[in-house]
C-alpha cells in the first residue's frame, strides 16, 4: 500500500462523515461564513452567524445594512471590523454584478471582497460540487507531517501536490478529513502521536516526544 493509500484509508476510518462544520442553509450563508472564518475558529463563527443571518440573510439585506450594525453582531470574532466591511461590500457586488447569486466561477468568486483562493475552493466544492481542494493551516501542517508536501511549500504548492496525489472525486471530502485530523488529532502543539495510526509513516521530527 502506498503512502497516500494508507493515509486515505486511515482518514476514512477516523472521519468517515467529515464535512464542513460552518452552519449554513444556502450558498450565500456558506460564502459569508467562510469569509468570517479566516483566522477564527468555526465554533466562533457558528456562535455569531445565526443572528447575523437572521438580520441580514440575503445579499440585498446585507448590502443595505449599516456596517456598524454588522460589526456589533460579529465583534466576538477576530478581525471583525475588516470582515464586516468585506461582507457588506461582497453583498453589494453580488447584488450589482451577479443578480444576488453566488457565482460558481473561480475568477468571479476571487474578485469578491474578502475572498481568496482558499475561500473560493471551499465554496466551489461544498456549494457547487466542483472539485477543489482548499488548503488551510491544518491541511498544510498535516500534509507536511505526513510527507505529502514539504514544510517549505507555499499553500499553492501544497494544493497542487495534494491534487496530484489524491483522486479528484475525493478532493472535497479529503479536505475536511485533513482539517479534522489536524483540528482534533494532529494538533500544532501537543499532537496525539501516542495514539496515531499513522505514526510509522509520519515525518514529524518531534513525534517521539509525544509517544508514550
Amino acid at each position: 500500500m502506498t503512502r497516500i493509500e494508507e493515509v486515505l484509508r486511515t482518514l476514512d476510518e477516523m472521519f468517515p462523515n467529515a464535512n464542513v462544520e460552518l452552519n449554513h442553509t444556502n450558498h450565500f450563508e456558506l460564502l459569508i461564513a467562510v469569509v468570517l472564518s479566516a483566522q477564527t475558529t468555526d465554533v466562533s463563527v457558528n456562535k455569531v452567524s445565526p443572528e447575523l443571518f437572521k438580520r441580514f440573510g440575503t445579499p440585498e439585506k446585507m448590502d443595505q445594512a449599516d456596517v456598524k450594525e454588522i460589526e456589533s453582531l460579529i465583534q466576538s470574532i477576530g478581525l471583525y471590523r475588516n470582515k464586516a466591511k468585506n461582507i457588506k461590500m461582497l453583498a453589494h457586488e453580488l447584488v450589482t454584478k451577479y443578480h444576488s447569486e453566488v457565482p460558481s466561477n473561480r475568477d468571479a468568486l476571487e474578485s469578491l471582497p474578502g475572498v481568496g483562493r482558499k475561500t473560493a475552493n471551499v465554496v466551489l466544492s461544498n456549494a457547487f460540487g466542483i472539485p477543489a481542494l482548499a488548503v488551510d493551516t491544518h491541511v498544510a501542517r498535516v500534509s507536511a507531517r505526513l510527507g505529502l508536501a514539504s514544510k517549505t511549500d507555499s499553500v499553492l504548492e501544497i494544493e497542487h501536490k495534494l491534487m496530484k496525489k489524491i483522486p479528484k472525486e475525493r478532493w472535497q471530502k479529503v479536505h475536511h478529513q485533513l482539517i479534522f485530523f489536524g483540528r482534533y488529532h494532529c494538533l500544532a502543539r501537543s499532537p496525539k502521536c501516542d495514539q496515531c495510526p499513522l505514526y510509522d509513516l509520519c515525518k514529524y521530527e518531534d513525534k517521539s516526544n509525544y509517544k508514550k
